[in-house]
């Protein structure tokens, strides 16, 4: 009976407890990059079936799990003050037991992407150096503008990783692509640090330099004047009609004054949901345009 026993909990272990521990290494990232990257790989692909669709979310979720293990190794103190349900701070892992998966991850990403196409392998490998010059190289706590550039680059390079994967030729963007990752490169850019603000009593527990810890008022200022620009100009670009563009704005203009004006850590982590549902508007406009104009 204790055989039995022994044989189900560890059997429970392997189906229910280790999945569960890799789930919560991305969780807090489903809506900040899961969803809106694969709403954008979809709009940029003329026809999505849903096979192309399963292996855009497993690529970008398998990279993403590279970057969480690599990132959360190096900030459980952190973690412990803002998301204590992490695997490391829960006590769920142990740190050695992270590294070594942290180095696992990395050939996994570079063998599953060689199975799509050259490309995508130079993809990957230019993405897992990014992971290791942010984390273990330290570039995310050299300033605030290059943690901006570094994060608008992993996430330009999720987008097209993204494209390629989900479109019935990896080998190549799609112009369409190209010019939306060009744009939500920029978009990223200049408001990405909508992050930040949630975080910011972990980052200074850290010492971290963020643009919300050295400029408060700049920084969520910037957030109204750089979402709603945004609002405008992508609608201009995109041609999109009075509606969705009044839409659009609403949307842009609500979240950047939530940010103005509600300024608990608390109304924060809101105002960065209302933030990722703007950004994964942005990265459907181009299938707006690619219905309706081409």
């Amino acid at each position: 009976m204790s055989l039995l026993y022994n044989a189900s909990k560890h059997l429970q272990r392997i189906l229910v407890y280790h999945p569960y521990t890799l789930y919560l290494f991305t969780k807090s990232d489903i809506k900040t990059t899961i969803l809106p990257i694969t709403a954008f790989a979809a709009a940029v692909t003329p026809k999505v079936q849903l096979i192309g669709l399963f292996h855009s979310v497993c690529w970008i979720w398998l990279h993403l799990l590279q970057f969480n293990v690599s990132n959360q190794c190096l900030s459980i103190e952190e973690d412990s003050l803002n998301k204590s349900d992490r695997p490391l701070p829960s006590n769920r892992l142990t740190l050695q037991s992270a590294k070594i998966l942290r180095w696992i991850l990395l050939p996994l990403c570079l063998a599953q992407s060689s199975w799509f196409s050259p490309m995508m392998l130079w993809i990957s490998s230019v993405l897992s150096a990014a992971f290791m010059l942010y984390n273990e190289l330290g570039g995310h706590a050299i300033h605030w503008s290059s943690r901006n550039i570094m994060n608008a680059f992993g996430l330009s390079l999720f987008e097209a990783g993204a494209a390629l994967a989900i479109s019935q030729d990896p080998t190549q963007l799609t112009p369409l692509a190209s010019l939306g990752i060009c744009i939500s490169g920029l978009v990223y850019l200049t408001t990405f640090h909508a992050q930040d603000f949630k975080d910011i009593h972990g980052d200074i527990l850290v010492g971290r330099s963020t643009l919300p810890i050295l400029w408060p008022d700049i920084a969520r200022i910037s957030m109204f004047i750089g979402m709603m620009a945004w609002s405008v100009i992508l609608s201009l670009f995109w041609q999109l009609d009075l509606a969705t563009s009044v839409a659009f704005a609403v949307m842009g203009s609500f979240t950047g004054y939530r940010f103005t004006k509600r300024t608990k850590v608390v109304e924060d982590q809101i105002s960065f949901y209302w933030y990722n549902g703007w950004v994964s508007f942005v990265h459907i406009l181009p299938a707006y345009y690619r219905y309706f104009y081409m």
